[in-house]
């Protein structure tokens, strides 16, 4: 689904496209998921939560918050650089009339809200899907559009994200 999603769009891949892909029947797709919708969404929740393991590994929780700001969106950056068509896939669901559903798919105990509420005493107090187009979302549009910057810009970029979210003193 991912794969299909970053090539052809979400209309443009079916249930059938999805099948062929898994090397399934278009039946047997249907008898896990009851639509093209349902499996999406689950292909969202499946890509968050391994996003969500990269972003926080290695990241040391004993250091201030703005050092792991840096550690889980570089951390972010590399994991969706490995695999641009995630980044795809995540730019088409949240363009979509899914990212309501997509978003209330997610566990509650996802690691980037996790993560989100282990620094809410220092982030404004806004909506996280706010939160998360502030501070994250520029990471996935910079893998999804390809764009290189050099060292320098992307710790331009990160430090520009972070004083977007992170509450003055």
């Amino acid at each position: 689904m991912v794969e299909l999603v970053s090539e052809r769009g979400i209309h443009g891949t079916s249930m059938s496209q999805v099948a062929e892909r898994a090397g399934v029947a278009t039946g047997t797709a249907y008898v896990h998921y009851e639509s093209k919708e349902k499996l999406l969404i689950a292909a969202f929740v499946e890509v968050k939560g391994r996003l969500g393991e990269a972003a926080l590994a290695d990241v040391d929780d004993s250091e201030d918050p703005r050092a792991i700001f840096d550690s889980v969106w570089r951390n972010c950056h590399r994991h969706l650089a490995g695999d641009p068509a995630i980044a795809d896939f995540l730019l088409q669901v949240e363009a979509s009339p899914l990212r309501v559903d997509a978003h209330d798919a997610l566990p509650e105990d996802n690691l980037l809200s996790e993560m989100a509420q282990g620094l809410s005493s220092v982030l404004v107090d806004l909506p996280p899907s706010i939160l998360y187009d502030l501070s994250l979302a520029p990471v996935v549009r910079l893998v999804a559009s390809d764009t290189d910057l050099t060292t320098s810009e992307m710790d331009t970029l990160i430090e520009s994200c972070w004083q977007a979210v992170h509450k003055r003193p």
